[in-house]
């Protein structure tokens, strides 16, 4: 199959991983990047508890700095409409700005191109905070600032791209899936360049309270991936773009090339033993899928990024799936690594 090449990254990650160098050096360096919830975000106070009556079990989780800064004006938008914009869908602008410089793509040379934008979303903080003033809220911006279509959309509006533009809803695989999307979209020849990525903030604390009602966070704010501790997962927020080319493509325009995709895939786990619950044998397949479109075999995997979210549930049933596909005809002295950055930043969703 076709081989994909990353030319360009652009990422707001906490823990000060506000570039591909500073994250690298943040892994390096072990960084815890959990902290209280700022109190420029909500009053934790008001909502911390046992996880019953409405509250949260933790008082944690792994934040950007200040979110609420933006220069409207560089993108050509209103202080007004920029007032009314998820601060989601402005992250997603700067970084995908800077994602395309490191690339060396002149942002302002892509008008009419046919670039893709594939972008996973799925939390809605800002709408319930806009919505908590009734209509008095509601100005002629405020269906664009919030819906979820359109943090796609604005990119796509804002650069002048003509590819195809989605924003993905798959719970916490949105950005993985994008990513996908966006190489089957390339391969297809429906465009030519891709942005793909995935943002999230927390801005409000219904969602935190949900999660700890179903008993899925860890009370101390910690992803404690693959541990006997582990007690659930920690919520973080941030922000990453790739911008991707064919390889092909990418060598022939003498692009950087920071990393390649060899094969990609996608499957549901379908029935399991509830609707959270993941499915070890679907697991295995779409690995199996994965490995199958790069051509790649099993044996050949030294590094796995898991899932790890640090729950005793999905833990096992991860590393078993990995153990049993990727095990195949591996010599003894070939260990597989495996490991989570969400036990330095939490689950970014």
């Amino acid at each position: 199959a076709e081989r994909t090449a990353v030319i360009g990254i652009g990422c707001r990650f906490p823990g000060g991983g506000d570039d591909p160098e500073s994250y690298w050096r943040m892994l390096l360096d072990g960084v815890d990047a959990v902290t209280e919830v700022p109190r420029d975000r909500f009053d934790v106070d008001a909502h911390f508890g046992d996880g019953e009556d409405g509250t949260m079990v933790t008082r944690c989780g792994s934040f950007l700095g200040a979110v609420d800064g933006f220069d409207p004006a560089f993108f050509g938008i209103a202080p007004r409409e920029a007032d009314s914009m998820d601060p989601q869908q402005r992250l997603l602008l700067e970084v995908t700005w800077e994602a395309l410089e490191r690339a060396g793509q002149a942002p302002g040379r892509l008008t009419g191109s046919k670039t893709g934008v594939f972008v996973g979303f799925c939390n809605n903080d800002y709408f319930q905070l806009r919505i908590r003033g009734g209509r008095n809220d509601v100005d002629p911006y405020f269906s664009t600032g919030v819906a979820a279509s359109v943090a796609a959309g604005r990119l796509s509006y804002v650069l002048g791209l003509n590819g195809p533009s989605m924003t993905i809803d798959t719970a916490c695989s949105s950005s993985l899936v994008a990513v996908h999307s966006a190489v089957q979209s390339l391969r297809s020849g429906e465009c030519r360049m891709a942005l793909a990525g995935g943002v999230n903030l927390m801005l409000a604390p219904l969602s935190s309270i949900a999660l700890s009602a179903l008993k899925m966070l860890a009370p101390d704010g910690r992803c404690k991936t693959f541990d006997a501790s582990a007690d659930g997962f920690s919520r973080g927020e941030g922000c990453g773009i790739v911008v991707l080319k064919k390889l092909a493509d990418a060598i022939a325009d003498r692009d950087p090339i920071v990393a390649v995709i060899r094969g990609s895939a996608v499957n549901q786990d379908g029935r399991s033993s509830g609707l959270t619950a993941p499915n070890g044998p679907a697991q295995e397949a779409v690995i199996r899928q994965a490995l199958v479109s790069g051509g790649v075999a099993p044996a050949r995997v030294t590094y796995v990024e898991a899932h790890g979210t640090g729950t005793s549930l999905g833990d096992p049933i991860e590393v078993h799936a990995l153990s049993n596909v990727l095990k195949e005809d591996r010599p003894a002295d070939r260990t597989l690594f495996v490991g989570s950055v969400k036990t330095n930043m939490g689950h970014l969703e």
